[in-house]
């Protein structure tokens, strides 16, 4: 089980990575008013959603799952932590919606707002790892 674990965490390290630099892009994308530089957000956009954090979150997932049949649930600290997993996944497909607005060039948002936006996986991480480590309940 322990393999399995070492797995889950490296595949919520690349998720996470993931999560943390594709709003950064909707950053300066939504700031860039240039023909080249918008198409190179989309396409690195693109391939960090695709390529990068959407299998890091299925194979985070995935070994998370295993984990869970392996060792069973137990305690309180494990359901917070997969409530959280849950809004994580809700953020990821979000991130989706925005990058098909990106797509399209139909972004609604000002650079501001994904600054903000950018701030919601890390208060889940942090959240998560303290449920983790600390199991507090």
């Amino acid at each position: 089980m322990l393999w399995i674990k070492s797995l889950h965490i490296i595949f919520m390290v690349t998720w996470f990575a993931g999560l943390f630099y594709l709003p950064r892009l909707f950053v300066y994308h939504a700031m860039s008013d240039d023909a080249s530089g918008i198409a190179r957000f989309k396409v690195m956009e693109r391939k960090l959603y695709y390529g990068i954090m959407t299998p890091g979150a299925v194979l985070t997932i995935l070994f998370g799952l295993w984990l869970w049949l392996g060792y069973g649930i137990s305690g309180g600290w494990l359901h917070a932590k997969l409530a959280l997993v849950i809004g994580l996944v809700g953020y990821h497909l979000h991130c989706g919606r925005l990058l098909a607005d990106f797509k399209y060039d139909r972004n609604r948002h000002s650079h501001i707002y994904y600054r903000w936006f950018n701030e919601i996986p890390v208060v889940i991480l942090f959240a998560v790892v303290i449920l983790v480590v600390v199991k507090p309940f």
